[in-house]
């Protein structure tokens, strides 16, 4: 085979992946995948019976929702039912990239996306894999780490696959990922936030584009 042509096969590769990771979800099934963060479990966050495999592979209690990924501002419109100037801010600053912001979810997003006020986790993933799947799926997808509950969270495939093999049978590898800390998470309360989870967004970046006193102690 000429250079040419196995450069093209070696191209063709990650994008069959990508076919076969989506079709995956598609019918219901949990994948993992690379995040920007971590390595994540993944469904389509649409399937309440997927979504639930999610819960029993991680051994996580439902009443601690898993925050999603989108494609786009579409995307995100269909699972929230408002963006306030806040968070326009940090959207601006921060997306695509590691801070997942809880909004408040519209009505009909299940239970178990939704933490104790009614908001949904979400994200713009600035992982170019992750984008993909999520483009070639059309729906938004899960992005919990994938480790069971207490463990530490995958960064690499294999160590995904020493907790998810048998279990799981599409592992996308997207490399070591560079994270220890995940994304950062954080709820806006009408003019403030509240940092609910400290990862690769710190305090005083958020700080800078707020502005002082709006991050709740």
């Amino acid at each position: 085979m000429s250079k040419s042509g196995t450069e093209s096969s070696k191209a063709k590769e990650p994008r069959a992946e990508i076919v076969n990771a989506s079709a995956a979800l598609r019918r219901g099934e949990v994948i993992v995948f690379p995040t920007e963060t971590l390595y994540g479990l993944g469904a389509d966050a649409l399937n309440l019976t997927a979504v639930e495999k999610i819960f029993e592979l991680k051994g996580r209690n439902s009443a601690n929702p898993i925050p999603l990924l989108v494609a786009d501002r579409r995307m995100l419109n269909d699972l929230v039912a408002e963006v306030p100037p806040l968070a326009e801010k940090l959207i601006e600053s921060f997306w695509p990239g590691p801070l997942t912001i809880v909004l408040p979810a519209r009505k009909n997003i299940s239970g178990p996306l939704l933490n104790s006020s009614g908001g949904v986790g979400v994200r713009i993933s600035s992982q170019p894999i992750a984008s993909e799947l999520i483009s070639e799926l059309g729906r938004p997808l899960t992005a919990t780490s994938a480790n069971p509950s207490g463990k530490p969270a995958a960064r690499t495939v294999g160590e995904a696959k020493s907790y998810f093999a048998g279990k799981i049978d599409i592992f996308v590898d997207g490399g070591e990922l560079p994270s220890k800390t995940g994304s950062t998470v954080i709820e806006i309360t009408k003019d403030s936030l509240a940092i609910i989870r400290s990862g690769e967004i710190g305090r005083a970046e958020l700080q800078r584009v707020i502005g002082e006193g709006k991050i709740l102690p």
